[in-house]
């Protein structure tokens, strides 16, 4: 099988956008699901709500691959399932490190998603002594005075970082200048790489800042929306027409004039 430091995928090559790279992995998130129960076809539309995106746009992607489905029957599941995992260069091996093992470390060396996708954990990295020979997910850390060597022996061309912030630049640097060329970082600074080095940065704390804003608008539109029905409500008995003379509320009108609603006996 091929590995990871003699061969790159041919996204760049081909001209695909780097907008439709990024959602190729949903929509193989998609496919492979629709694979694993055994549908053959699946239309745009169908194919497009499942990876929540719009169907239109999901075309135009397709149509950088050169698969444009056929009319009446859309898209071949097992093919374009092939086809996306060809273009994200996932029908080959790529030898992964993962440096520093702490709690966010050792979970991802434990997702079982790196293997099922081309991805296999080479070796696990971190600058504590004490973790030197811990097995984490099967894997024994090694110290990160081994780094270089690893990256070397192993062909390892994608590196993740899960250190605190203050160390991952240096981290950063040693991966560059050992040979890797991609980088996934968890760490919450941003890295200085040079040309022909892509990084993928992970922040989880911007991801949720963003929730919160969308929940702090949602909870305001709700707020308006009560506001408004209370002034609506107000507005609407200001302008109610008084109640006509000679009535008792409840009375009604009688030939003789308003009589009450209960006669007397």
């Amino acid at each position: 099988m091929a590995t990871g430091r003699t061969h790159r995928p041919a996204t760049r090559s081909r001209g695909i956008p780097e907008a439709t790279v990024a959602r190729l992995p949903l929509y193989l998130r998609a496919l492979t699901a629709l694979s694993e129960r055994s549908v053959p076809t699946v239309s745009s539309e169908e194919l497009a709500a499942a990876a929540g995106v719009n169907s239109a746009k999901l075309r135009k992607d397709f149509s950088y691959l050169g698969s444009y489905g056929t009319r009446g029957v859309g898209y071949d599941v097992e093919y374009l399932v092939y086809q996306i995992s060809r273009e994200l260069g996932l029908t080959q091996d790529w030898p992964v490190v993962i440096v520093g093992i702490g709690n966010l470390g050792a979970a991802l060396a434990g997702y079982g998603g790196f293997a099922s996708r081309g991805f296999r954990v080479a070796a696990l990295i971190d600058a504590d002594p004490a973790m030197t020979g811990r097995p984490v997910a099967g894997i024994p850390v090694q110290h990160s005075d081994e780094l270089e060597k690893i990256i070397e022996e192993d062909g390892v061309s994608i590196g993740v970082i899960a250190t605190p912030a203050g160390v991952a630049q240096q981290v950063c640097d040693r991966l560059v200048a050992a040979g890797v060329t991609s980088i996934l970082n968890f760490a919450p600074t941003v890295l200085s790489v040079p040309d022909g080095v892509d990084v993928r940065k992970v922040d989880l704390s911007i991801e949720l800042q963003i929730l919160a804003f969308h929940e702090q608008r949602k909870a305001g539109e709700e707020a308006n929306a009560e506001a408004d029905a209370a002034d609506e409500a107000e507005t609407a008995a200001a302008v109610a027409p008084p109640a006509p003379r000679g009535t008792t509320g409840g009375g009604r009108k009688g030939p003789d004039g308003d009589v009450p609603a209960v006669m007397p006996a």
